[in-house]
């Protein structure tokens, strides 16, 4: 596990939900292994806390499916397996078009402006070749996209899926190749919303989902060789 730094704890939200964030993005961005245990004391003494919120994090994670409880044993950084990212990936590409096309149908003009600027900030992070700020950038973009859906099923399908892969796509970003494709696949998915084109908006946002799934899984490939 990469050496964990306290938290800044002068946040307004429940110390148990900082805590949270906290290790889902270490898991996230890989700085804690599949398979890696999750001691509680060595935690809180790191994270500068009680065991009490590490505790109630924890078991938040493990509802996301990030951590999973052995009994006898303690938490553990979920594994997984190859066939899990197809199949999340492959549903993810049929929500993804769904999404982009009830977001050109539905979108309002605050909406447009806040994707617009998100993009652009996007692309700051590529040129940059900053992994964390791309990824926490690629998932603003997409939530202001299924928000502008208005569909509340549709962003629980969404949401349960995307944790069984968001780690795996660090992979897929760390590279500035990578990162600039990501930049230009983005812009005709919001050209498309922008225009309410809902055919193409769909059907770009679902190339975008498939090119990621092509690298994810190459990327799996290889670390499983």
């Amino acid at each position: 596990m990469d050496e964990i730094k306290k938290l800044d704890l002068h946040d307004y939200k429940p110390l148990r939900e900082i805590v949270f964030e906290h290790l889902r993005e270490s898991i996230i961005l890989g700085k804690m292994a599949p398979g890696e245990r999750l001691m509680e004391i060595q935690l809180a003494e790191e994270l500068g806390v009680s065991r009490t919120p590490v505790r109630e994090a924890i078991r938040k994670l493990e509802l996301e499916g990030l951590v999973i409880m052995i009994p006898r044993k303690g938490a553990y950084v979920s594994e997984v397996s190859l066939k899990d990212i197809k199949e999340a990936l492959e549903i993810r590409v049929s929500l993804e078009g769904l999404g982009a096309y009830l977001a050109a149908e539905r979108i309002e003009d605050d909406e447009l402006k806040q994707l617009i600027k998100k993009h652009e900030e996007l692309k700051g992070y590529a040129d940059k070749k900053d992994v964390e700020g791309i990824l926490k950038k690629d998932e603003e973009l997409h939530k202001i996209i299924f928000n502008a859906a208005r569909n509340s099923k549709l962003i629980e399908m969404v949401d349960s899926l995307k944790e069984q892969v968001q780690r795996f796509r660090v992979s897929y970003v760390s590279s500035h190749s990578q990162a600039a494709e990501l930049y230009k696949e983005h812009k005709k998915i919001i050209d498309a919303i922008v225009n309410r084109d809902k055919s193409k908006a769909k059907k770009y946002a679902e190339e975008h989902i498939e090119i990621s799934k092509k690298h994810i899984v190459e990327h799996f490939q290889n670390k499983s060789k």
